[in-house]
């Protein structure tokens, strides 16, 4: 059995080392333009610290300001090479389909990316402008926001990769249908448990506030019901199925 298992661990360790090379590529070339980079990443809690008198980003450590370049780079690193970590991951689960369904790769590939960036570009636009307000004039003149660039770049990269992630739900959803693992009617039958696990996964994948995890407890249950639909168009359950 082992001997059997020995091509696809060989198979699985060339594809990783492809992601990690790639990976580390874009990491030098953001690592490079980190302060731009750094610039966009700041703009909505730049924004919302205008509407406090004395706030300000700060560092508290000598090595913060480096190592909050590491993290930025890191994030960028993945963000850009998402659509080749897709197709690595797509790569190596085909040689077990059929066919066509091998033919669904480049879909995989451009939705499955196209939903990710949907899904951060949702936190940037919507969820940040307001979400920073409120966090920053939650005190009102009780205290003055000094947030640190490390903790804010944390805080940040975790929010974009969890609405990133979070938006592929019906990426996920279609696929499944079509090859015809799930059905509309399945995702019914799963819904009770999927509004409590919904919320588990906003707690995990946001900071430990409220507003965060609503706000993307809100959209994944909007999308949780649009898989429904697609699951129905895509692989809808039989009648026969039912009796």
């Amino acid at each position: 059995m082992l001997e059997d298992l020995k091509p696809h661990i060989a198979e699985l360790r060339s594809r990783l080392i492809k992601i990690v090379v790639v990976y580390f590529v874009f990491f030098i070339i953001a690592f490079v333009f980190w302060k731009d980079i750094f610039a966009w990443m700041s703009a909505p809690l730049m924004e919302a610290l205008q509407l406090e008198k004395n706030s300000k980003i700060i560092f508290t450590g000598l090595a913060e300001p480096f190592f909050t370049a590491v993290k930025i780079s890191l994030f960028a690193g993945f963000f850009f090479s998402l659509p080749f970590i897709l197709y690595q991951i797509w790569a190596f689960i085909s040689p077990g389909l059929y066919e066509h369904e091998k033919k669904l790769i480049l879909p995989f590939v451009f939705w499955g990316t196209i939903m990710f960036v949907i899904g951060a570009a949702f936190a940037y636009y919507v969820v940040f402008p307001v979400g920073f307000k409120v966090l920053v004039t939650f005190g009102g003149k009780q205290f003055t926001a000094m947030p640190r660039i490390s903790e804010y770049v944390s805080f940040f990269g975790k929010l974009m990769l969890g609405f990133g992630i979070a938006f592929e739900m019906p990426v996920v959803t279609y696929f499944l249908a079509k090859l015809g693992l799930v059905t509309d009617q399945t995702l019914k039958d799963f819904s009770r448990y999927a509004v409590v696990v919904i919320f588990i996964m906003a707690a995990v994948l946001t900071p430990p506030d409220l507003f965060s995890q609503i706000a993307m407890a809100t959209p994944l249950l909007i999308l949780y019901g649009v898989s429904i639909l697609i699951a129905k168009i895509v692989n809808p359950e039989k009648k026969e199925e039912k009796n």
